[in-house]
């Protein structure tokens, strides 16, 4: 007999043991550039409209690979001149640390005058999350730690955490630090299970983080599938879409969010109307069964 029961809708969570209530996505603003500032303003105001209170950017978006470091957060210090009363509704989160073309500099002197220069191109003096978004080999987890510590001491940071860091660049991290992290940011969709498979969802649920979700769309391929795994993996999300009248992208967001680790999934989308449409993921409900069709489909083998 098959279990019809639905698991537990997203619900918003506190980003760390005292800090702000974040909603069950996020906005990101990798691809949040341009000199249009009141067209800028709009998708801002699109995403507190879908529900989002978490908006997430970084030193490097807007970087080409020769030129636009920082150009997301200036765009975003220009939207908050305009509109001041926008900087207060949002739980703001940066990260920093990459330092083309090195290309990663975590010790202390770069990352403290990295936190800096972002405060002043979005024109704040706090970030509410800050957070290291790659892992810097040459660096020692202990001075990393002690740096972490600092910023947020300062009051320029109200907690911190990191991207793209393995079980083991996190475990390490944390027996050197005083304070929590808050949280993890992974690439974790239904296409890349590897948050999964490789138990960093475990240790976030284990150590209270909150797992905010990069490229939930497996960069494009789930709204466009190429290969066969791709196709049968859209074939499961097209299930259930279809069942509760949403599309697959937003079946795809729910899906990341229905995980008890409750992963935020970052709506990375710089058009109005699709932001608007990612407010339908928090009413698409899962059922085991649905949800381990999926997961399946991505593995391309039964479970045991």
């Amino acid at each position: 007999m098959t279990d019809q029961s639905f698991l537990p809708a997203p619900a918003p969570r506190r980003l760390g043991p005292d800090g702000p209530m974040v909603s069950p996505m996020a906005w990101g603003m990798w691809r949040f550039t341009g000199e249009d500032v009141a067209a800028a303003q709009k998708l801002v105001e699109a995403a507190f409209e879908a529900g989002a209170t978490l908006f997430d950017t970084a030193d490097i978006y807007g970087f080409n690979g020769t030129s636009g470091f920082g150009d997301a957060e200036v765009l975003l210090g220009r939207v908050f001149k305009a509109a001041p009363q926008l900087r207060g509704k949002m739980v703001l989160a940066t990260k920093g640390g990459i330092m083309p073309p090195i290309p990663y500099d975590q010790s202390r002197e770069y990352l403290m005058r990295a936190l800096d220069a972002s405060l002043s191109r979005m024109g704040v003096d706090h970030v509410e999350l800050w957070q290291v978004h790659r892992p810097d080999i040459l660096t020692h987890p202990e001075d990393l730690a002690r740096t972490l510590e600092d910023m947020v001491k300062s009051g320029k940071v109200g907690a911190v955490g990191v991207s793209n860091f393995t079980h083991g660049h996190i475990a390490a991290l944390q027996s050197f630090l005083s304070i929590p992290l808050v949280s993890t940011q992974p690439e974790f969709s239904p296409l890349h299970l590897d948050p999964i498979e490789t138990g960093l969802l475990d240790q976030a649920m284990a150590s209270r983080m909150t797992v905010l979700a990069w490229s939930p769309l497996g960069g494009g391929r789930i709204a466009a599938p190429s290969t066969d795994r791709e196709k049968s993996v859209a074939a499961a999300l097209d299930k259930v879409a279809t069942a509760q009248g949403v599309s697959r992208t937003i079946a795809a967001y729910s899906w990341i969010m229905a995980h008890p680790a409750g992963a935020i999934p970052i709506i990375g989308s710089q058009q109005v109307a699709r932001i608007h449409e990612a407010a339908e993921a928090l009413k698409v409900r899962w059922t085991r069964q649905d949800w381990y069709d999926v997961l399946v489909a991505s593995r391309g083998e039964k479970l045991p």
